[in-house]
């Protein structure tokens, strides 16, 4: 049949076309052999689940896949070993299954052998409290945390033939204290319970203090545990992360011995100032406990007033929000065109009342001073009445005997002409003429000093108050306020015989002085 002719399903095997029975064959073989070692490895290739790295300050011929435990139990194995960059340390990256997690900061690893006499290890891990924060894939435990097992040779090399001459040295003297018989010099230092005793019989015969010693400890101990359930792993877990803090920075560790070491030195060099503050020690201790109570007591008064805040601390943020708009408001006020600018023009008016403020200070003093002699001296003697010359009261306050006479003065000056206001006197006279002598007053031009004559109609009794002889002398370093009020009312009389001098004297008649009226 020509091939012109044939049907399509009609045609010969060498012209069909398809897949390749040989690389079907292929890609089946490879697919076996990827099911088979996932099967078998059950682990996908360039994969890795968790993983977190230990160091180790040595390996101790750790392998890789050795398993890692957690109370008995496979969680994980080791990956890899590595040697940790500028120094001895191992680092060993474990892989951990999803059963093994979390794992919290403060978890710890263990190399651990698993046949007795070494050989065969495995990592043991303990993954931490809860309340640590975890870790996350490829973080790394330092080696704080970490710990490998002391092997047999390493107990052995300790035991060198030095050290056992020396342990048995120790127990052959630590026997024969025990056994000797002390001398009589021996015994003059000792007890005399335990004078001419062996070190064993002291010993037995010391056991019976201690039932109270044990007791006692037993107390403390107690005590040590804390008042709550984890006080005591609490601190056991302060100290670690404290020594871990330590050991993580040594330069700084050796900074602080060698600080600590200067400072007991400075204290050992002044013993003697410290001596004498410890012996102050209990005074102060007892002014802190009164000071202590005083502020115990402060406490329910202040926790009150933290309780009546409270309502006002929570509307600190309303408070604030709504304080941003004032605040953008408020900017542009401070800028240098307004209130920056107004303080620039007001800086050297504020030296100037700096100077003002200065000498204010050393005013005020001197105005308190003044104040004070007001209100103390000059006041209350203004408010005194004064006695007339027969020694009836006018009840009225002499200061206001000085206004009625500035009253009646302005009621004398209504008269006025084209010149002003004038003020009329008429005078009178008497056939008794009386000077100032030479304590007179100034008249018009004339200089003080002048003498000035009157006629009264009567001879004067003499003056009030009298004349002193000599003048009161001044005190400038007596403040005023402190004077006693003067006794107006008690002034004695001056006698007009002229003995006083300086009074009023009479011309041509019978004389006779009086005062200024000072």
């Amino acid at each position: 049949m020509s091939p012109r002719f044939r049907r399509e399903d009609t045609r010969l095997r060498k012209e069909r076309t398809g897949p390749n029975p040989f690389t079907v064959g292929l890609v089946v073989l490879l697919l076996v052999a990827v099911g088979v070692y996932l099967g078998f490895t059950k682990h996908v290739p360039f994969t890795h689940g968790f993983q977190v790295k230990a160091v180790f300050s040595s390996a101790n011929s750790i392998r890789g896949n050795s398993p890692v435990r957690i109370a008995g139990v496979n969680v994980g194995k080791v990956k890899a070993i590595e040697r940790q960059p500028n120094s001895n340390a191992a680092v060993i990256t474990l892989e951990i299954d999803d059963k093994g997690l979390p794992l919290h900061k403060d978890a710890t690893m263990k190399i651990r052998p698993r046949i007795f006499l070494e050989g065969n290890f495995y990592v043991e891990m303990e993954p931490g409290t809860p309340s640590q924060p975890t870790l996350s894939s490829g973080d790394t435990i330092p080696m704080t945390q970490t710990s490998e097992p002391v092997q047999l040779d390493q107990v052995l090399t300790a035991l060198q033939s030095d050290t056992r001459a020396d342990l048995q040295a120790a127990l052959k003297g630590y026997g024969d204290a025990l056994t000797t018989q002390p001398t009589g010099a021996d015994d003059r230092t000792q007890d005399p319970e335990v004078r001419g005793l062996t070190g064993a019989e002291a010993l037995n015969k010391a056991s019976r203090y201690g039932a109270p010693a044990f007791r006692d400890s037993a107390i403390v101990q107690n005590a040590l545990l804390g008042t709550e359930t984890h006080d005591l792993s609490g601190v056991v877990q302060g100290v670690g992360k404290l020594t871990r803090a330590l050991d993580s920075n040594e330069g700084a560790l050796k900074d602080l011995v060698t600080n600590f070491n200067r400072t007991v030195a400075i204290f050992a060099g002044e013993s003697a100032n410290l001596r004498a503050t410890i012996h102050l020690l209990p005074g102060v201790l007892r002014t802190a406990n009164h000071a202590l109570d005083s502020l115990d007591a402060a406490f329910p008064s202040t926790r009150a007033f933290a309780r009546e805040i409270l309502p006002g601390v929570r509307e600190t943020p309303a408070t604030i929000d709504a304080f941003f708009p004032w605040v953008r408001q408020a900017r542009p006020l401070l800028g240098r065109a307004e209130l920056r600018g107004l303080i620039g023009d007001l800086r050297p008016t504020t030296t100037d009342l700096a100077h003002v403020v200065d000498q204010t200070v050393r005013l005020l003093p001197q105005a308190d001073l003044a104040a004070k002699c007001f209100s103390k001296v000059i006041l209350p003697t203004g408010d005194v009445k004064i006695q007339d010359s027969t020694g009836l009261t006018t009840g009225k306050e002499n200061y206001k005997e000085f206004w009625y006479a500035m009253v009646g003065l302005a009621g004398e000056g209504q008269n006025f002409d084209g010149n002003g206001q004038y003020v009329r006197f008429q005078t009178g006279g008497g056939d008794q003429t009386i000077s100032t002598g030479q304590y007179g007053g100034a008249v018009g031009d004339s200089p003080l000093g002048e003498v000035l004559f009157a006629n009264p109609a009567s001879k004067p009794f003499g003056t009030r108050p009298a004349y002193p002889k000599l003048r009161p002398p001044y005190n400038d370093k007596v403040p005023c306020f402190t004077n006693k009020l003067p006794d107006l009312n008690g002034a004695a009389t001056g006698a007009p015989d002229g003995s006083r001098g300086g009074g009023a004297r009479s011309v041509g008649r019978p004389q006779a002085k009086t005062g200024t009226g000072g």
